[in-house]
């Protein structure tokens, strides 16, 4: 039997929740260096890529040869910026959430394959392991409403503050960003070109903070809308 949201329905212009996990449920991030890794894939496959600036570089006659193999590397490099757009996200030990819409049908399997596959050859060679890091190949959800649209993402954020919960013991409602999330984008206490939070906050008022997102994510919990959505147990 097929696991879980393992097949996925692609549709242009759609909304999907993106998660996966080690296999056997093992880390997949070890230390600071291993998140700040993936966030730098991000960020590369989802920023627009300045082609016109890289191939100038490479024109360059004073360039060095190490920095000539970085541009190229650049150049070569898969871009999804106008393809994906990245509304929420959070990275976890042993798994990690996304929240994304896609442009074309098969934007996210591009995407999430090249993702996942240059993050494995990192952590393989980081750590002398070889063979597969994911437990299977990726799940991609399809969001059919508008309350799992909202809820989506205030389950994402909330399963980075809840490990600080359990870790720190403080108060989840006392925790901003410890682990590595999008909930700062969404209080507007950190601008990152490739997080997309606007379409969500504008069904939030951003000056009545009983109508705030913050408060919103603060509110005691309601998955029934999200079980078909989301991890079967983290």
């Amino acid at each position: 039997m097929p696991a879980k949201n393992s097949r996925k329905q692609y549709l242009e212009n759609g909304y999907y929740h993106i998660y996966n996990r080690g296999v056997e449920k093992r880390k997949i991030f070890l230390d600071q260096q291993d998140y700040g890794v993936f966030l730098s894939y991000l960020k590369e496959y989802l920023l627009p890529k300045d082609e016109k600036k890289l191939n100038d570089r490479l024109a360059d006659s004073q360039i060095s040869p190490k920095e000539k193999d970085k541009t190229l590397k650049a150049l070569r490099m898969n871009n999804f910026a106008e393809e994906i757009t990245l509304l929420a996200y959070c990275l976890m030990p042993n798994h990690f959430h996304f929240f994304v819409k896609q442009k074309s049908a098969g934007a996210i399997d591009g995407f999430m394959n090249s993702l996942a596959t240059r993050y494995t050859m990192y952590f393989n060679r980081k750590y002398k392991r070889v063979g597969h890091l994911y437990q299977g190949v990726y799940k991609a959800v399809l969001i059919t409403s508008e309350p799992q649209f909202l809820h989506l993402s205030r389950y994402i954020h909330r399963q980075a503050l809840r490990l600080q919960v359990r870790l720190q013991g403080q108060a989840l409602q006392d925790l901003r960003e410890k682990q590595p999330c999008s909930y700062p984008e969404y209080l507007g206490q950190r601008k990152t070109e490739w997080v997309h939070p606007e379409e969500i906050l504008s069904y939030f008022d951003q000056t009545n903070p009983n109508l705030s997102y913050e408060n919103f994510v603060k509110q005691d919990d309601d998955d029934s809308l999200l079980q078909k959505l989301i991890l079967e147990e983290d």
